[in-house]
């Protein structure tokens, strides 16, 4: 993914969003958020199964998009060129067919027996009471590496799963510190687009950024795993072995986390991942051609409704944004900015709306990254600081929105039995980043080495590459 592209695209939208703020311009989107969240809340608290499943999520979002035509202003023409231009963006269609790959890799693994063999490997290497600070940390590790929460949602969401049945956790608790994980790494990550585009559009290093990020987070990330052996369930079930597995069957996931790390192509990775899987199961016996390309395809299948509805959902975004919604976010924001800890808190209440209302923490960065480094410029926020600011808070509200990406698929792998605001309760990581971030604006703990080397507004650089 070129990052270059992304920030054109995030100015684009800035300067379409410079028109007049509107507040009319968000009622369509509060419309899908309602119908979403609301028809899943009453049915929850009325006791039905799969609550949360029961309202398919991309009608709420053609809902919204409906709406969209009825209430905003043009000819429907310009609206529905808007709306297509909104689905067909960049962002949208590689995390689309992300899904479908994630998706795929997954059904071939259960089908091929790779799964269970790696669900096995960890029951006999990671003891019974440490099984959930044990997915948390490989969550984070993966995530990190990799710089992709959704594929290390894909890679590891299975596995926890399948992990916590056979162990006897609750598969809520177990999707929490997979949540927490993967947002964790994808915060930290060097090589994450948040990281990327806040670094890119604030103008600074990202290794300067990582430094703030890894204080920002050590302590919760610490306090997280202090916790889960504490508190946490424990898989006392999983005593009760013994378990086999193939450590050829656990390739497919070496290779996927390997060549990722390795920096190879996200899509490169997938595909190989699906073939090398398949292979496996070809050679064992327990897959034909014919099952391994309908497996393939059913995987493709179970990831239909994450698909739709970030296909309608950024098409509705487009809309939203061109209609002046964003501009009306930033202009009622950027009213309470009075000095340097307002501003702090300013820009990370710009991105945490912007994220709640696009479902993309990237493109949330990217759309504030001027709007944050004028307001660094004005009142002398270290852009190094704005730039953690930016990944961190997006990352935090990212994880927690029931239609984000990374809970959709989590979730999926559950096969309805659990909904999204089941496993919002246990993303303790994300809460405890949460308080780590805002006690940060007003007590610097993690700024040591930007007063070492502070930023300067002249030059656009730091005062010295002592620290860097």
């Amino acid at each position: 993914m070129d990052i270059k592209e992304e920030i054109k695209t995030g100015k684009k939208l800035l300067r379409q969003s410079a028109v007049e703020p509107s507040r009319k311009a968000l009622i369509p989107f509060a419309i899908f958020v309602i119908v979403y969240l609301g028809c899943g809340v009453i049915l929850e608290y009325q006791g039905a199964d799969m609550a949360f499943y029961q309202f398919p999520a991309p009608l709420a979002a053609i809902i919204g998009v409906m709406a969209a035509f009825v209430l905003l202003t043009g000819s429907f023409d310009e609206k529905f060129e808007t709306f297509v231009r909104g689905c067909g963006d960049s962002n949208i269609l590689i995390m689309c067919i992300i899904y479908l790959l994630a998706g795929g890799f997954a059904a071939v693994c259960n089908a091929s027996g790779c799964l269970d063999s790696t669900v096995n490997l960890g029951l006999t290497y990671i003891p019974a009471e440490y099984l959930a600070a044990g997915i948390f940390l490989i969550s984070g590790f993966i995530a990190t590496a990799t710089g992709t929460s959704c594929g290390s949602a894909a890679a590891v969401g299975p596995i926890a799963i399948a992990v916590a049945d056979k162990a006897g956790i609750s598969l809520p608790f177990i999707m929490g510190c997979v949540i927490g994980g993967i947002m964790l790494g994808d915060n930290l990550s060097i090589i994450s687009d948040t990281t990327i585009a806040s670094t890119r559009t604030q103008g600074c290093e990202m290794k300067d950024k990582f430094k703030l990020n890894f204080w920002l987070t050590l302590a919760p990330a610490v306090i997280t795993v202090i916790l889960l052996i504490a508190f946490g369930e424990s898989g006392a079930g999983a005593t009760s072995g013994p378990y086999e597995f193939d450590w050829i069957k656990v390739l497919p996931y070496i290779a996927v986390l390997v060549t990722a790390v390795m920096g190879v192509n996200v899509f490169v990775v997938l595909v190989g991942g699906i073939f090398l899987a398949g292979a496996i199961g070809l050679w064992y016996g327990a897959l034909a051609p014919l099952s391994f390309a309908q497996a393939i395809y059913k995987g493709f299948l179970s990831m239909s409704d994450i698909f739709l509805l970030s296909l309608f959902t950024g098409g509705l975004a487009e809309m939203v944004s061109r209609a002046g919604g964003i501009a009306f976010l930033l202009d009622r924001v950027q009213r309470f900015i009075h000095g340097k800890n307002s501003a702090e808190l300013g820009i990370s209440a710009l991105v945490s709306i912007t994220d709640i209302a696009l479902a993309n923490n990237t493109v949330a960065i990217i759309i504030n990254g001027e709007v944050a480094k004028g307001i660094c410029y004005t009142f002398r926020v270290d852009p190094r600081r704005s730039a953690a600011l930016l990944s961190t808070f997006s990352s935090i509200f990212q994880g927690l929105i029931p239609y984000g990406a990374q809970m959709l698929i989590v979730t999926s792998f559950a096969a309805g039995r659990v909904s999204p605001l089941e496993v919002i309760p246990y993303a303790w990581f994300i809460y405890l980043l949460a308080i780590s971030a805002i006690v940060s604006v007003f007590i610097p703990f993690s700024d040591g080495f930007i007063k070492k080397d502070p930023w300067n507004f002249e030059t656009g650089k730091p005062q010295s590459k002592s620290a860097l």
